[in-house]
């Protein structure tokens, strides 16, 4: 034993105390909250996991509308009916039609 008299044996559900001042609902107790972080533990770490997953498929994202964005723009480029008019067109046709009504 140790110098606190206190020795700890595996009896296949966890450590067992042989201190005889030791609280049986105490080390009961200490084994069900080791039992509770160790689940935390892993579950922090699927979800760091997951996250570093989650970044990864938003930049393939990002990456795959940059090049959707300049395939459109492209497209409207190529295309006539995306060309932009003269302002001043747009104005006069614009008035000729109020001033119709």
């Amino acid at each position: 034993m140790d110098s606190n008299k206190r020795e700890l044996l595996s009896n296949g559900t966890g450590p067992v105390s042989l201190d005889p001042d030791v609280n049986p609902d105490e080390e009961e107790e200490k084994q069900r909250l080791i039992s509770q972080v160790l689940e935390l533990q892993n579950t922090l770490d699927d979800l760091s996991c997951r996250v570093d997953s989650v970044k990864e498929e938003n930049m393939k994202l990002k990456s795959e509308n940059q090049v959707l964005g300049q395939y459109i723009e492209n497209l409207m480029a190529a295309s006539s009916v995306f060309q932009s008019t003269s302002p001043r067109s747009k104005k006069k046709s614009g008035a000729k039609k109020k001033g119709d009504k």
